[in-house]
């Protein structure tokens, strides 16, 4: 036999050249120790940003990544470990009163979806209310700062308290629930208004029904940036311009203050809607059921006997009413969930390109949609 050595095989090479670049390697090209690179690849607020902006610069230009099997084994580890006194975070609110927020629709269902997801994931979550007599922003900062608080929750803000939230956003990890505040522009996660209004509108449509009315009151909309009435009118394209029925939002006040600052739930002006129905005849009417069932009744109108109805604020349980549930403690879920992620790459500040994270309702059919029948052309009835 020869006493040349035999070459290696070519994929044997290629593995060797394809080995995964380590914080050893960057470590050793930088010239520091593996812990700073480590520290650095968390953004650490231990180190100066400098050194992590240079450091996370050269890992990216040698090609390094996180290995997901040792990410893995981190995360398996935190949530196994005992944790005595689990961290906090904080979930801010701005209602009239302390607790007003767990008297509207969803926000009670927010903060538990979140304080379950909380735990599941070893913190805590503990409301702050920011107008808490003498509480400043400034205040407030120093609360958190001596907990040692860095993640917080933005929720629950009445329409009129949209203003900036002055935190020094620089020392926390912040995502918010819905659109208010609009600044500043924090990762949200917030109910999909306008795909479940397109949703209620497609599952009317499959039942039979064309003349769709839609009701809602205008300080709701205005809250959602407008999102209801924005799957109202895009789902209303797939109707005939005969079949096209204008919504009815309310109250029609001027000057905007007036509705903005509605806090309480209302019905629509009994004249207003009975002239909005008479003039529109709808088949089906989808909004929420205490602004529409009372009058209807009040009108002798009777569901679904004179006309059917949808509740887009569904309980997901009853099977009385059609509707769609909004699942609400998915969104404080996801919140918490995107909190502890954020928080565990040292991810603070206001971010440069915010991101919103929408969450689908869920269709729940009920007696008050039965499905209809109309004529074809020979006269006979047909499902559509």
């Amino acid at each position: 036999m020869s006493g040349k050595r035999k070459p290696r095989p070519a994929a044997a090479a290629a593995g060797n050249q394809e080995r995964r670049v380590t914080l050893a390697d960057v470590a050793r090209a930088d010239g520091t120790h593996v812990t700073t690179v480590s520290l650095a690849m968390r953004n650490s607020p231990r180190l100066a940003s400098s050194t992590r902006e240079r450091i996370q610069a050269l890992a990216l230009k040698m090609g390094y990544v996180p290995d997901p099997a040792m990410q893995a084994l981190v995360s398996y580890r935190k949530t196994v470990r005992k944790n005595v006194s689990p961290s906090v975070l904080a979930y801010l609110t701005n209602w009239t009163t302390r607790w007003g927020w767990k008297e509207a629709t969803g926000h009670p269902d927010f903060f538990l979806g979140a304080e379950a997801a909380a735990k599941s994931l070893g913190y805590k979550l503990e409301h702050f209310w920011v107008r808490e007599p003498d509480l400043t922003y400034r205040r407030l900062n120093k609360i958190l700062h001596a907990r040692s608080i860095r993640g917080v929750i933005v929720a629950s803000y009445i329409r009129e308290c949209d203003d900036y939230l002055e935190l020094d956003w620089n020392d926390f990890s912040a995502v918010k629930i819905d659109y208010l505040p609009h600044q500043p522009a924090l990762h949200n996660v917030t109910n999909n208004q306008c795909n479940i209004v397109k949703l209620a509108m497609r599952e009317v449509i499959r039942a039979g029904y064309r003349r769709i009315g839609f009701v809602m009151h205008r300080g709701w909309d205005h809250s959602v940036d407008h999102m209801f009435t924005a799957g109202y009118l895009s789902a209303q394209q797939d109707l005939m311009p005969e079949e096209v029925i204008p919504a009815m939002i309310f109250p029609d006040l001027e000057p905007v203050e007036d509705w903005i600052n509605e806090r309480h739930e209302v019905l629509p002006d009994r004249e207003d809607f009975r002239k909005w129905y008479q003039e529109n005849r709808p088949e089906v009417i989808i909004s929420k059921g205490s602004f529409v069932l009372p009058l209807l009744k009040d009108l002798g109108l009777q569901v679904p006997r004179d006309v059917a109805f949808v509740d887009i604020f569904h309980d997901g349980e009853s099977e009385t009413y059609a509707g769609v549930a909004q699942n609400h403690r998915m969104v404080g879920a996801l919140a918490a969930e995107i909190l502890a992620g954020r928080l565990s790459q040292n991810k603070v500040g206001v971010p440069a390109v915010p991101t919103t994270t929408f969450v689908d309702g869920t269709w729940t059919p009920g007696a008050s949609l039965p499905r209809r029948r109309r004529k074809a052309a020979g006269g006979s009835k047909v499902p559509r």
